[in-house]
């Protein structure tokens, strides 16, 4: 079972803080006291009594309520690690076929419920807040949801239901001898279904594409009944609907089944790492590699703050110590930038590949350190989320924001992002160690994903004012440096009040209608993406 107020398993593994970690980020953001977590037991008996009649389609008992109440943002985190959770739905559906799911949706008409839909409980930007008010709330978790239906081979074309998870969808496929490809940083527990409607990426969407390239069609129950998108490889028979269930965020329904584009599984796959002696020659090269349509499956930058975080947080000071003097006497400096770069395909074409992306990063002064670093990577890739369990348990808050924007305004908006994070908690007397890395590029620019690390206060009101104040700064900082508000986290509640910056009085205007045209009672997910 899934830890209730975390990240992973119970009983799983944790990541473990070594004593360079400890004293790094002692030295980078202050001695920092850990917090009292509150009890299961102690959170359970604040789960408000449900509002739903005695028979409904809605489960309502407690412990089912609490572990659907809240995803992984900040907020969210806090919520459940002090026992505050504010609103909980008065009960949860778990349909296990499209068509209950649309008796489900049809249970809460009758009720005149709302509805939070629930796939992985990933979010990180508030999707799964539960509003305040006098109307019933519900979730419908698609999490039963979570197998291949049919594989076409001939065209390539899965089709799944849309609560099925990272894992069990690579390896349903597997062992048929296809992939989909897709592996965000939350690949353990988010849905394909949550992919759709957050319009995600994963890491290797240089090779594989963003969900919108992969999303062929799919299945939706709406309040007004089913929809129906996609379907052929290519149209021009008016607006392709896919695009409004792309990053519809629950407005418009539930989505219940998702067709996706697979791919025979590679051949071969290897990651290696490159260290640039300055930032500014890191993103030369990558720009470099990617314009010059290299076959490559991934590119991601860390600048030299990151570079040193991971390396040092690893906790192999033997190996990282040998690292620098490597680097130092091959000119890399003190202070590198290191590029990962995965190859992926068949034997001859990832040879090549390797031999072209190593020359146009010689160029730029680059020093391939082979690829046992990128074995460790590959193996640890999806550790973050874990660091941040490790990371609370040290007395530390963390979280991030990502954007995305042109070649030209790159180093510009990094720099931005980082000293808006600072300035944030300076006037409460706090440090921030914020660090970056470029991972999703494209011919025209990137996306930015920025850290942030701080001292978690003693008190939940603390916290989440000290959140506030650096996500407001920072996220005003990335409007004003033109990147989009979101590139793979979506809107959320989190992201809605800049949305508008980015979409316009009259795109936000056809977002609504098409919400309302949908869901004329205003039933789904309310106040995401809008108010």
């Amino acid at each position: 079972m899934r830890v209730w107020n975390g990240w992973g398993e119970e009983g799983g593994g944790e990541i473990v803080l070594g004593e360079a970690a400890r004293a790094f980020l002692l030295h980078a953001v202050g001695a920092a006291t850990p917090t009292r977590d509150a009890a299961l037991s102690e959170v359970l008996s604040a789960v408000p009594a449900s509002r739903l009649p005695d028979v409904s389609p809605f489960d309502p008992d407690p412990g089912l309520r609490l572990r659907h109440a809240r995803g992984q943002s900040f907020p969210d985190w806090i919520a459940l690690r002090f026992g505050r959770l504010g609103p909980v739905a008065d009960g949860v559906a778990l349909p296990a076929t499209h068509e209950e799911a649309a008796q489900a949706l049809a249970g809460a008409q009758k009720l005149g419920a709302l509805v939070i839909p629930y796939g992985g409980g990933t979010s990180v930007v508030g999707h799964l807040q539960v509003p305040r008010g006098d109307r019933s709330v519900v979730n419908i978790s698609l999490e039963r949801m979570n197998r291949l239906f049919d594989l076409d081979e001939a065209s390539l074309l899965a089709r799944f239901g849309a609560g099925t998870p990272g894992p069990q969808i690579e390896a349903q496929l597997a062992r048929r001898g296809y992939l989909l490809g897709h592996f965000p940083q939350s690949y353990e527990y988010s849905t394909v279904g949550g992919w759709v409607v957050t319009r995600s990426s994963g890491q290797q969407s240089l090779r594989y594409g963003r969900i919108e390239q992969l999303f062929a069609g799919g299945r939706l129950a709406t309040p007004r009944g089913e929809l129906r998108v996609g379907g052929h490889p290519a149209s021009s028979a008016g607006p392709d609907l896919r695009e409004c269930v792309l990053g519809s965020e629950g407005r418009l329904g539930l989505i219940t089944e998702a067709t996706v584009r697979v791919r025979v599984l590679p051949e071969r796959e290897d990651f290696h790492a490159v260290f640039f002696p300055t930032w500014e020659l890191g993103v030369e090269a990558v720009r470099h590699l990617v314009q010059s349509d290299i076959p490559l499956s991934m590119l991601r930058l860390s600048n030299p703050a990151e570079t040193e975080t991971q390396l040092t947080l690893a906790g192999h000071e033997k190996a990282i110590a040998w690292l620098k003097r490597y680097l130092r006497l091959r000119g890399s400096g003190l202070k590198p930038a290191m590029l990962m770069i995965g190859f992926t395909g068949i034997n001859r074409d990832v040879l090549r590949a390797r031999r072209e992306a190593l020359t146009v990063a010689k160029q730029c002064r680059g020093v391939h350190a082979g690829k046992a670093m990128g074995k460790t990577w590959a193996a640890k890739r999806f550790y973050g989320p874990y660091l941040r369990n490790a990371l609370w348990q040290a007395g530390y808050g963390v979280d991030t924001v990502e954007t995305a924007v042109n070649w030209p305004q790159v180093s510009t908006t990094v720099f931005a992002i980082e000293e808006a994070a600072r300035r944030a908690l300076t006037a409460a007397g706090e440090r921030v160690l914020a660090f970056t890395h470029l991972s999703h590029v494209y011919r025209q620019g990137c996306s930015i994903y920025s850290t942030f690390v701080f001292r978690a206060a003693a008190g939940y009101e603390e916290n989440l004012a000290r959140w506030e104040r650096l996500k407001r700064t920072v996220s005003e900082t990335i409007v004003s440096q033109g990147g989009t508000i979101s590139h793979q986290h979506g809107v959320g509640l989190d992201h809605a009040p800049y949305l508008p910056a980015e979409k316009g009085v009259l795109g936000m205007d056809l977002i609504r209608a098409a919400a309302r045209e949908l869901d004329p009672q205003g039933m789904m997910n309310p106040g995401k993406l809008f108010a």
